[in-house]
């Protein structure tokens, strides 16, 4: 192994590393070897035929981004394949060059990555005036998640049909803008692009943009320092369909949100479809203007719920059937049931079930199984705030959101209100002020009344200890 290229292959690690999640990166890049490089080509060993394949699947746009960053556009790359050498002790390997090598006769699929550099040569440059004809938008879609791949339940029926209605028929449905919004990890940014690829099969001469807050405010930023923030919102009002991920990083922004209120007002009043996704409901948000707040609210608030555990089996079994894995009915459903955050975690623990079976080249068992998640259960803790506890009663009792925070004082709402100031005394270390104010603005005395109701009907009624045993489950 040369020195020449362990620093090569050293140098594409720290833009993979920026550009993955630790687990994914643990998993998949720090078991890669670096052996050669000649003639801008390096050849990295990987452990075996299987880990081949989900690099080339998953992860093979980063790959090229790294190597064509490193070695310039002319730059390569080659796997050296582990394979057991049946009669010897010793495993040999065979070489593959990579099927998204950067030379034009090979070019790589194009997915998009939140990456500075690529971002500037994907995204349409947006400060140049544009001519009378229809410009050319890189849509910055990924087309692994479709509605195909998206799972319906319980959970996200009505923003998944939300969605394709809007895909069918953009800007010409009651649901626009469609705000999207869950905690973190439940399928927001999966459903906005199967949004925006539906709509592309559809109406294949619409415009149709995703762009996440951050990527927005970075190119508004530049606009301003470049005296081109004219051209920057022209080239947003021409947008037919546009798709912002994330919302609520605009949050505070007061310049940002005033030029984004502009190009939300020139699309909505010409039928533009606009589509949102945030980490809470609109009136949840904070240090946002209230014309945009207002805006937000004209069409459809859908939010995505936690999966029952039927939901998360049939994701399982679907990513499982998408990656040509056989797994045993007791393992999926046994992830299913552990998992209790979000689909991402769960997706997280499926990726290193397999990785384990392939590196130890073990079959996936539940002993295996069991092995890992409890390990990896016991090493994360989540963490618990009276944001999470409150919209994990409400979608237990079936309340939206707005009526649990609004000043109705229907005695469902009510009882609503106690659960959540009790579990978050229970769970949290806030204040009972503090708790109070993020329970719809409730005082000390409040909060100490709702504490001593639950404890009494706790200990009185039998179906009210059932109801509070049951959201206790899904908080704990």
């Amino acid at each position: 192994m040369s020195r020449h290229c362990v620093e090569i292959w050293s140098d594409c690690l720290k833009m993979i590393r920026e550009n993955t999640q630790p687990q994914s990166y643990k998993t998949w890049f720090e078991p890669i070897k670096p052996i050669n490089c000649e003639n801008d080509i390096l050849t990295i060993q990987v452990p075996s035929q299987f880990f081949y394949e989900y690099l080339e699947t998953h992860y093979i746009s980063l790959l090229k981004l790294a190597i064509n960053k490193v070695l310039g556009p002319n730059g390569g790359l080659q796997y050296s394949i582990v394979m057991d050498n049946y009669g010897t002790d010793k495993p040999y390997g065979i070489s593959v060059p990579t099927t998204g090598t950067t030379n034009t006769q090979n070019p790589a699929v194009r997915v998009p990555i939140n990456v500075d550099d690529e971002n500037e040569k994907k995204i349409v440059n947006p400060f140049v005036l544009p001519g009378i004809n229809k410009i050319k938008v890189e849509s910055q879609l990924n087309e692994n998640y479709s509605f195909d791949n998206f799972i319906e339940g319980s959970c996200n029926r009505l923003a998944r049909s939300a969605g394709m209605a809007v895909a069918e028929r953009p800007g010409k449905t009651a649901f626009n803008p469609l705000f999207i919004y869950s905690p973190t990890g439940l399928g927001k940014t999966h459903l906005c692009h199967a949004i925006g690829l539906e709509t592309k099969k559809y109406h294949p001469n619409l415009i149709v943009l995703y762009v996440n807050s951050e990527q927005f405010i970075q190119q508004f930023m530049s606009s301003c320092k470049n005296k081109t923030r004219n051209d920057f919102v022209h080239f947003y009002q021409m947008i037919d369909v546009l798709i912002v991920d994330d919302i609520q990083f605009l949050s505070g922004k007061a310049k940002t949100q005033d030029a984004f209120f502009h190009i939300f007002n020139y699309l909505q009043q010409r039928g533009k479809q606009l589509i949102f996704t945030c980490d809470k409901a609109p009136i949840e948000m904070k240090d946002m203007e209230p014309r945009l707040l207002s805006r937000f609210k004209w069409g459809l608030s859908a939010d995505l719920q936690q999966p029952d555990v039927e939901t998360k089996i049939k994701i399982l079994k679907r990513k499982a059937y998408n990656d040509g894995i056989e797994l045993p009915d007791d393992v999926v459903d046994y992830v299913a049931s552990r998992t209790k955050t979000n689909i991402r975690e769960m997706e997280g623990l499926f990726i290193s079930l397999i990785a384990q079976s392939s590196l130890n080249k073990k079959a996936i068992t539940m002993d295996l199984a069991r092995q890992l998640i409890e390990r990896f259960v016991s090493n994360s803790s989540q963490e618990v705030s009276v944001e999470y506890i409150v919209n994990v009663v409400c979608n237990h009792l079936n309340i939206a959101i707005e009526q649990f925070y609004s000043k109705s004082k229907k005695r469902e709402m009510v009882q609503a209100r106690q659960l959540a100031m009790y579990f978050a005394k229970k769970y949290t270390k806030n204040s009972l002020s503090v708790i109070g104010q993020q329970c719809g603005g409730k005082d000390h005395a409040t909060v100490i009344h709702a504490l001593k109701t639950v404890s009494n009907l706790l200990e009185t009624d039998k179906q009210f200890r059932a109801l509070a045993s049951e959201i206790e489950k899904n908080i704990s």
